[in-house]
């Protein structure tokens, strides 16, 4: 069917009212902006139109209705306002009556502009609750509470970066449906907005401290050409919410959750949880299923407000199982985007055998020392390269990140794993042993990790108590290294 125009704005009269006579209202200048951006990126005049309302009566035109076939997309701006609009209702309820399927791909023909927070859309159509839809407000902090503040850079200069980068996402889903749509009659080119041809990545829901930073790496990763999860609204009830989760998450590649001092909303059900600490368990689930890889962002300074989320935050710095599968990452966005493109290079670019281990990998030994012990390390070294292992250390020079990804790149490949137990104190052993405990995720299909240390001076108390508790493939060589002690590692190592 041919379309005569790409968008309708569909808006209640109130949300438009300027503050000032000399002044447009906020839809009018929101039309203006995403029409000049749409030109920009369609390379065309985009076509959007919206009923002026000039009496500012809410009485329903049947006129407009008439135009919606022709229409391939419909954009609401939601507002207390618009919900007790019987006009806006109605607008949405003949769209969809008219235009039969509203699905394009894995994206609707409605999207909605979120212009400040609702206290109920139930009144709407169910496609509206089922969308994400586009938050065109934020926070301000205001004596322990959080005001909702519209994204209007004519009375707010310095959120107007973040008011374009809205735009930006919305323009470029309208861009991609109004492609689809078109395509198979007007033979586009549909080379710029393919669907995501990438791996799927579960971007956990969060609280709102953390929104901003989730809708940018989206934004990120779907130019990268990855599909984001969720793509639709979880359920407040916990069952279905669980469930849908769940769902998702058996879908995915990567899973990537943020966390804040917030601890985010509280499905209604019997846990009591947030959903900030469901889906981190029900990610775990899935970790410990099928080697899901997961990162959590957890931004430095963080304070988390109450004890719900004190006690979360406190269990992912000290408790393994609260971060399994996952790395933490306590960086900035910047950190986090690196991270998580890193880790999907990894997933992508596996090229892992049969058996899961890539054939070059077979004899990779991967021996973990403290930098102290670089010198001590040698003599070692050098005896398992004369029995046919390709021995690696760890990379001590270079940014954070680099450091972590060369980590993660060894015990995702490496046959085995030997901790050499020198000069590191306990808690770079804990470290040490934390970082090993997460390798599953990164292995995925591929063979256990097979682990061994070697205790090497000066001798502790720690040390002692791993002797007299026979620690499994534990070699001791604080006496020195010897030809008994380097018998015990080679024959542990035959196993490879």
């Amino acid at each position: 069917m041919p379309y005569d125009k790409h968008i309708f704005i569909s808006y209640a009269h109130l949300d438009n009212q300027p503050l000032t006579p000399e002044q447009e209202g906020w839809v009018s200048r929101f039309h203006e902006s995403l029409q000049t951006i749409l030109t920009m990126r369609l390379g065309q005049k985009a076509k959007i139109w919206r009923d002026k309302k000039l009496s500012g009566n809410d009485s329903f035109a049947d006129e407009i209705v008439s135009q919606f076939p022709k229409t391939e997309i419909l954009v609401s701006v939601l507002s207390k306002c618009y919900v007790k609009s019987e006009w806006c209702k109605r607008e949405l309820q003949e769209f969809c009556r008219l235009c039969g399927d509203l699905r394009v791909g894995n994206k609707y023909r409605i999207m909605k502009v979120i212009k400040l927070p609702l206290d109920n859309a139930d009144p709407l159509p169910p496609p509206m609750n089922e969308m994400l839809g586009y938050e065109f407000f934020t926070y301000q902090d205001r004596e322990q509470a959080k005001t909702p503040l519209e994204l209007d850079p004519l009375y707010f200069p310095k959120l107007a970066p973040l008011y374009i980068e809205k735009l930006c996402v919305l323009a470029d889903d309208v861009i991609d449906v109004i492609t689809r749509m078109e395509a198979p009659e007007a033979g586009a080119d549909t080379t710029a907005h393919q669907s995501p041809s990438g791996p799927q990545v579960y971007l956990a829901h969060c609280s709102r401290d953390q929104k901003e930073a989730r809708e940018a790496l989206a934004m990120d990763l779907r130019q990268h050409g990855y599909r984001i999860l969720p793509d639709r609204q979880l359920p407040n009830e916990e069952s279905d919410f669980v469930a849908e989760v769940t769902r998702l998450l058996e879908q995915s590649s990567l899973a990537v959750h943020f966390v804040g001092g917030y601890s985010g909303f509280v499905p209604d059900g019997p846990s009591k949880k947030s959903i900030v600490v469901l889906q981190n368990d029900l990610a775990i689930a899935e970790s410990r299923k099928r080697a899901l890889p997961r990162i959590i962002w957890l931004p430095g300074g963080t304070e988390a407000q109450g004890p719900d989320q004190e006690r979360f935050v406190e269990a992912l710095h000290r408790d393994a199982g609260a971060q399994f599968g996952a790395d933490l990452i306590t960086g900035d966005l910047e950190v986090l985007k690196a991270a998580v493109h890193a880790a999907l290079r990894r997933i992508q670019h596996s090229g892992v055998e049969a058996n899961g281990q890539r054939a070059s990998d077979l004899r990779l030994l991967y021996v973990i020392c403290d930098q102290k012990d670089r010198e001590a390390v040698l003599p070692l070294r050098k005896l398992l390269k004369s029995k046919g292992f390709d021995v690696k250390i760890p990379l001590f020079e270079g940014n954070a990140g680099t450091v972590d990804d060369a980590k993660r790149d060894m015990l995702s490949r490496c046959a085995a794993a030997l901790v050499f137990y020198g000069k590191g104190d306990e808690g770079w052993k804990r470290a040490v042993d934390t970082d090993l405990l997460k390798s599953k995720a990164y292995r995925r299909d591929k063979p256990s990790l097979l682990q061994l240390t070697y205790l090497s001076t000066p001798a502790t108390v720690e040390k002692a108590e791993m002797i007299e508790l026979e620690e499994p493939n534990l070699v001791n060589g604080l006496d020195g290294f010897s030809e008994n002690s380097a018998k015990v590692l080679l024959d542990i190592l035959q196993e490879v």
